[in-house]
């Protein structure tokens, strides 16, 4: 959950939305995603809207603690199913993010998911996911959650490497999150996902294959790889501009993703997004695909962002901000933009180009599809598809995707 907020439209108290947002609400799915905003301590290159417990401390006093978490989310969930009236949806997929969600009891992860049962339904076969640092759960704590309704997990990673992961100021033990896949397993989790990121400052490309290897060699079905993003304003661009750790760059990059391709593909994991790889069809992360293909959703929680019909709002940052709004009948929400057809457009196709299937050409404008064609030629489409109807990335347009899909929204 960036840290940023852009500008928009003032939100209503009530939180009310235009009518046009329901419209053929019944044809698109329907998810939440829940944002819990405590960390333990902060990571060096985190530009998230987190909080640790010294950040906290004198800032929102009791409302913003994390012991009245879930009471608080559990009034927006309320607030939800007010503003979208009598929308017949269930949910289809749920999604607890951070922050670590699990610094959280389990009880209040199940009574925050709890409450959207009780106030929509969940679909019978939803999909219901929480991350979690891998020290701060344990085998009780997991089967709490399996038992209270979730089915799957994400746990950070990141690396295998000590090195890597003090650059990274991450706390956790080289291969506690490898145990956490056993744990979750035998917790009975459906499905299983690990975090890595590639491209930390100080890492080689032997320390990148042992990362994967340690993730393979721990039986998720889903691993998502990103390459590290060196925020602004973050501990580890301060150190970087200060010449204490070297800054990793393109080309180091794109050697790991390939890496990445290659090892993963060997094991049987196959890409569909991206940064994710999956080894069946089921394990792909289905609340990540609603983003992608611009469904609708619900974000609670500080910060968090939301999107219904093609509206999107998004919540106040700080914790105390946002429970003494809903303490006093608001809405939480900081802003609101109404997307126009142009914008939704342009949004399909820098989202779905990132998927295995891609974007229908007919999405694209005439520049759109000169540039398409371009992309055929040069190698970062593939040809089939675009004879098919459909722009979809080959293995060196995935490395360069963010300036093939410039090009494709002209």
């Amino acid at each position: 959950m960036p840290s940023a907020l852009p500008d928009g439209e003032p939100m209503p108290e009530t939180g009310a939305l235009p009518a046009s947002a329901l419209q053929g609400a019944a044809d698109r799915p329907l998810g939440f995603y829940l944002h819990v905003p405590y960390c333990a301590s902060r990571c060096g290159y985190c530009d998230f809207n987190t909080y640790t417990a010294t950040e906290l401390r004198g800032s929102g006093g009791v409302l913003a603690s994390r012991d009245n978490y879930a009471g608080t989310l559990v009034d927006e969930v309320r607030l939800a199913r007010k503003v979208l009236g009598d929308d017949a949806r269930k949910v289809r997929t749920v999604f607890v993010g951070g922050g670590t969600p699990t610094l959280l009891d389990a009880g209040d992860l199940v009574r925050m998911l709890g409450a959207i049962r009780d106030e929509f339904g969940l679909a019978d076969d939803a999909e219901i996911t929480t991350e979690a640092n891998p020290e701060s759960v344990d085998p009780a704590y997991l089967a709490a959650l399996r038992e209270g309704g979730f089915n799957r997990i994400s746990f950070g990673m990141q690396s295998a490497k000590q090195h890597v992961l003090k650059v990274l100021d991450r706390n956790h033990t080289p291969g506690r999150p490898e145990e956490c896949v056993a744990e979750a397993r035998a917790a009975g989790f459906d499905h299983v996902n690990l975090d890595l990121i590639y491209g930390t400052p100080g890492e080689t490309d032997a320390d990148w294959r042992d990362s994967l290897a340690s993730a393979l060699g721990a039986g998720p079905d889903h691993i998502s790889a990103y390459a590290l993003i060196v925020e602004e304003g973050t501990g580890l661009a301060r150190r970087i501009r200060r010449g204490e750790v070297p800054m990793t760059d393109d080309d180091e990059h794109a050697d790991r993703y390939l890496i990445a391709d290659e090892v993963l593909g060997a094991a049987g994991f196959e890409w569909y997004e991206v940064s994710n790889w999956a080894t069946t069809e089921a394990a792909r992360c289905l609340h990540n695909e609603l983003y992608w293909r611009g469904a609708d959703w619900w974000g609670a929680g500080p910060g968090a962002h939301s999107h219904v019909g093609g509206v999107r709002w998004w919540n106040v940052k700080h914790p105390g901000a946002y429970a003494a709004a809903l303490a006093e009948g608001r809405s939480p929400g900081a802003g609101r933009e109404i997307l126009t057809a142009e914008d939704r457009r342009v949004e399909r196709i820098l989202l779905e180009l990132r998927l295995r299937d891609g974007v229908p050409l007919s999405l694209l404008a005439k520049a759109g599809l000169a540039a398409a064609s371009r992309a055929v030629a040069d190698g970062l489409l593939t040809a089939e598809a675009f004879a098919g109807g459909r722009g979809v990335l080959t293995l060196r347009g995935r490395l360069l995707a963010d300036a093939v899909v410039r090009d494709l929204v002209d």
